[in-house]
């Protein structure tokens, strides 16, 4: 989508330093961390929220990228957290599917 500012970053039109980036994902820090880590995943074909996605390939792409991308941080050791959040009473504010990195603090339950 022209107007989507994860679109915008995940193909290079605003300049982004990736944590990770393949063909189908990619991650970066999140402007307004909510953790000492906070590293947004998103694929890079453009999905309105987790409800317009009917290929599981892009599930798996994005969670095992999730995985991945949390190892090569370091972060299994002491924990982290992965959200997706769906909707507006659901916390999303872009509207592209993205999963939430959160790690290197204690992170209460229940959330928000």
């Amino acid at each position: 989508m022209d107007d989507c500012i994860f679109c915008k970053i995940a193909h290079g039109d605003i300049p982004t330093d990736f944590v990770y980036s393949d063909e189908h994902v990619a991650a970066f820090r999140d402007l307004n961390p909510q953790a000492p880590v906070h590293v947004l995943v998103i694929p890079k074909e453009h999905y309105a929220s987790g409800v317009a996605v009917e290929d599981a390939s892009v599930w798996a792409n994005l969670m095992s990228s999730a995985v991945k991308i949390a190892r090569e941080l370091g972060l299994e050791k002491d924990g982290y957290r992965m959200v997706i959040n769906t909707g507006e009473q659901g916390g999303q504010t872009v509207p592209h599917l993205h999963l939430h990195l959160l790690a290197g603090r204690n992170l209460g339950w229940p959330p928000g």
